[in-house]
């Protein structure tokens, strides 16, 4: 597959349209709004910064890498350990319901082509959104470095614009926003990918209780 299909193959897999249901959740970002821990746009880079130098650099893009490797290899057992350790790092019922259900649904989108339906990848393929993206991208030849690229991206942009709604801030200060906490990603992305195994892992406090509280928090307007 030449590079310009596989470009616009990661933009499928970045796209805000792809049928995941990432656009119902704020992952904690509505209770802390709440709670006053977010305020206006300083306070909620300040919060993004948190997350891409914590759960994005340390936990996400590297597990990415090795399920990424894992589908090159054709090691489904890997691929496995790699997509059970990301579901066991998302600290609270709400972050592992979010991540499961786009597992799932990716993996039905995968039905639909009739991909990644072999019996040693498929059981996996259901527990996150990242084993879809990476399986799809090896089969559709994006390079790994794009791949995190997009992803980081698309996360980045769903937060922001969950942002524009519960902070509130406008439109003009949501593409500010994406302008300048996108350009930090590639040097993030850099540390991410020089991570050994045992450096794995992410630890955000006030992420986790802002995600469990946000489990019952009494009025809401993304899902728990």
């Amino acid at each position: 597959m030449d590079s310009d299909l596989a470009l616009l193959r990661l933009l499928q897999l970045a796209s805000p349209g792809l049928p995941v249901g990432g656009f119902t959740y704020s992952q904690g970002l509505e209770w802390a709004v709440e709670a006053g821990w977010v305020r206006g746009v300083d306070g909620f880079a300040a919060w993004q910064r948190e997350q891409i130098d914590d759960t994005l650099a340390g936990l996400d893009w590297p597990v990415l890498a090795r399920l990424y490797q894992a589908c090159q290899a054709e090691d489904a057992e890997a691929f496995g350990r790699w997509s059970r350790f990301l579901l066991a790092n998302r600290e609270t019922a709400e972050l592992r319901l979010e991540e499961q259900q786009r597992g799932a649904a990716l993996a039905r989108l995968l039905d639909g082509w009739q991909l990644g339906q072999a019996p040693a990848w498929r059981a996996s393929l259901e527990l996150t959104q990242l084993g879809g993206m990476a399986w799809l991208a090896v089969h559709w030849a994006i390079p790994l470095r794009q791949l995190a690229l997009g992803h980081g991206f698309a996360w980045l942009e769903g937060a922001v614009m969950a942002g524009v709604k519960l902070v509130p801030f406008g439109q003009q200060a949501a593409q500010t926003l994406l302008r300048d906490l996108a350009a930090g990603l590639p040097t993030v992305l850099d540390q991410a990918l020089a991570l050994g195994d045992d450096q794995l892992g992410s630890g955000l406090p006030l992420l986790a209780i802002a995600s469990s509280c946000h489990e019952i928090q009494y009025t809401r307007l993304f899902r728990s």
